[in-house]
């Protein structure tokens, strides 16, 4: 096996951006979700109720600091975006706490199971999609652990998924018919929540080994 694909959303609930490597710490990878949409009353807003979100990307400049659609995220034309997608007084916040991650910090996919789901895979919105995998596998999965080089993910359990999947990443058309497969094929479950119990560098095409 081995590290097909690498993903970081540096603004939650945006498009996030494809990475050749990344940098794991003890909160997943490095730069991810530390930007969050808040609503005027200063609640985290995310694209399950403003799918809209999902037209703008989220990356990380040559600084570190996160971009919507290639401008810095503090630009005010980037709060006007993000008003016209959510609605008037809403902004953007910098977190990073453990408090923005929904469940846990990494969540790892294969392309075994992205095959057998039949749509795009950033619907799943991966962090690592590991490729090499016969079907349904990573499903017996749960309780190991992945070694990468130096780093280890420890595997809790499969993620509960939401309406988030319905929506196209690229047209953010919904087809709730996606969901619906998900829950009657899958029981409602696809790709692992994960942990970090060693950090370092990761890097697409490095080995994957699974462990006890």
């Amino acid at each position: 096996m081995h590290i097909k694909e690498l993903w970081r959303y540096p603004v939650k609930s945006m498009a996030g951006e494809t990475i050749p490597e990344a940098t794991v710490v003890p909160l997943g990878i490095e730069g991810d979700r530390i930007v969050q949409v808040r609503g005027a009353d200063g609640r985290v807003v995310t694209a399950r109720t403003h799918p809209r979100l999902l037209g703008h990307r989220g990356s990380l400049g040559p600084d570190g600091e996160p971009l919507v659609d290639g401008r810095p995220w503090s630009d005010p034309a980037v709060r006007n975006d993000v008003e016209r997608a959510v609605g008037a007084g809403a902004w953007l916040a910098r977190n990073t706490n453990a408090d923005r991650f929904d469940i846990l910090p990494l969540l790892v996919s294969t392309d075994g199971a992205i095959a057998e789901f039949g749509h795009d895979g950033r619907r799943l919105r991966p962090n690592i999609v590991v490729g090499g995998v016969t079907g349904l596998a990573e499903r017996s999965w749960q309780g190991l652990r992945l070694q990468i080089g130096e780093v280890v993910i420890q595997i809790a359990d499969l993620r509960a998924r939401c309406v988030m999947t319905t929506y196209d990443p690229d047209t953010q058309e919904q087809d709730l018919t996606v969901l619906r497969r998900i829950v009657k094929e899958f029981d409602g479950r696809m790709a692992l929540d994960c942990a970090v119990v060693e950090g370092g560098r990761l890097a697409v095409g490095d080995p994957v080994t699974l462990i006890a």
